[in-house]
């Protein structure tokens, strides 16, 4: 009967603990699935495709967490509209919501970006605005270009029901908006208590906190997006700035190494600036291995150029290795601005180091034959000796058509205009071409008249 007692007893403790582990484990997966996630991502200083690698990553592993926000931390004077674009798009494309939080600055393509967000918060005496497109010079784009830009910036507006006419202003100068500080001929830009006024951002907060608050998600899991060592370098080489310089210092690097003995500092510059040239390109998803291969094919047909005459490997090889760059662009007008750039330098450098070390440097010592003959190494040179024509003389030998001749007592190899002359007789020199004197039989005083 006890037995009986134990064994009920130790059924009942274990059926408790069972039930207890799977209340436990429900609970887990409750507060699992209810666990909300806020992803930070700083979008900051210039706006290029190495940012948009960056957020093409933070916004994967977001979605990947199941995160219930995606903020973004604007503070930024803008950068390349075409990088803008295709942020643009991956916010538009995700399925989180997402939230432009301008800390400080929000001007050019970080307006454009925060108006692609769900909604946009401000810190006190923050700005959003002053979008115009400006090319490589500084000077404001083409009307083609300003039209396209003027259409994204108002289709982004009405994206999320916001009056596009101040969205057009921050684009267009002859948009008059004298209320907010923009007369006509001036670029709107909106502060945050303006913004707030005209539906520009739904909430003016100080801090994160208050921000946190605002969307409801207080007490949720924060997670800082940084970027990787390897997107900040793709960041920095993918600067429109950045780009003809490297290009420049890889250009110049290899001309000089012509004028270097050996492979030295030079070479070394000029391939590392190449090298970091399409790295950066790689990691912001603008270079694939054709334009690797290229490259490498370019410089293959460069070198072999050296070898094989001709100049037709040369001419292929420049074309593949600015057809490598192109590839690799993602804007090509101002790829070709780079080019052009390096090409300048280039050729500058050239003429400075031909004239400075001519070509007796270097590869070129490999490749071009320098000695010469002269008199103080041995070398004599022929001579002709015009002088003797019409003088007369003896044959010493028969003149088979060749032989010997002797003028004033000196012997001088002859040679007949092609017929046989016998020794010892009369002949003149008729004409002399080059190493050559020709001479003729004297038959008699008359003929010779």
């Amino acid at each position: 009967m006890k037995r009986m007692l134990s064994v009920k007893k130790r059924a009942t403790v274990i059926s408790f603990i069972g039930l207890l582990f799977l209340f436990l484990l429900q609970t887990m997966i409750v507060n699992a699935q209810t666990e909300k996630i806020v992803y930070f991502i700083p979008v900051e200083k210039t706006v290029e495709q190495g940012l948009g690698a960056f957020l093409d990553r933070s916004i994967a592993e977001a979605e990947k967490a199941n995160a219930s926000q995606i903020v973004l931390e604007i503070n930024t004077p803008g950068g390349a509209v075409d990088a803008a674009m295709d942020i643009a798009n991956s916010l538009r494309n995700t399925d989180i919501p997402t939230t432009a939080f301008i800390n400080k600055t929000a001007l050019s393509a970080g307006a454009y970006l925060a108006l692609n967000a769900d909604q946009i918060v401000m810190v006190p005496h923050s700005t959003i605005g002053s979008a115009a497109i400006i090319d490589l010079e500084g000077n404001t784009a083409g009307k083609k270009a300003e039209s396209a830009w003027l259409a994204e910036m108002k289709a982004s507006a009405e994206r999320n029901n916001r009056d596009p006419i101040y969205a057009m202003a921050m684009v267009d100068a002859d948009i008059d908006l004298p209320e907010y500080g923009a007369k006509k001929g001036d670029l709107l830009t909106l502060t945050a208590e303006d913004a707030l006024k005209v539906g520009y951002a739904e909430k003016i907060v100080n801090t994160r906190s208050e921000l946190l608050d605002y969307l409801g998600l207080s007490g949720a899991t924060i997670v800082e997006m940084n970027e990787s060592f390897a997107e900040k370098v793709a960041r920095f080489i993918t600067h429109p700035v950045v780009i003809p310089i490297l290009l420049s210092i890889g250009s110049l690097g290899l001309v000089m190494e012509l004028y270097t003995p050996g492979f030295g500092i030079p070479g070394t510059m000029g391939l590392i600036s190449l090298l970091l040239f399409f790295y950066g390109h790689m990691i912001a998803g603008l270079a694939g291995m054709e334009s690797i291969i290229l490259v490498v094919i370019g410089f293959i047909l460069l070198v072999l150029e050296f070898f094989v005459p001709g100049g037709i490997l040369g001419l292929i090889g420049v074309l593949a290795i600015i057809g490598s760059l192109l590839l690799a662009a993602n804007d090509i007008s101002h790829m070709i601005f780079s080019i052009l750039i390096a090409l300048v330098v280039t050729i500058v450098a050239s003429v400075i180091l031909f004239k400075r070390f001519g070509y007796e440097k270097g590869i070129f010592r490999r490749i071009i034959l320098f000695d010469s003959t002269s008199s103080d190494k041995g070398y004599v040179a022929t001579t002709t000796r015009s002088e003797l024509v019409g003088q007369e003389g003896i044959s010493e030998t028969p003149l088979r058509p060749s032989g010997v001749a002797i003028f004033n007592g000196e012997r001088i190899d002859v040679v007949t205009e092609g017929g046989f002359i016998n020794a010892n007789k009369k002949v003149k020199i008729i004409k002399v071409e080059g190493p050559k004197i020709v001479v003729r039989e004297i038959k008699n005083e008359q003929e010779d008249s």
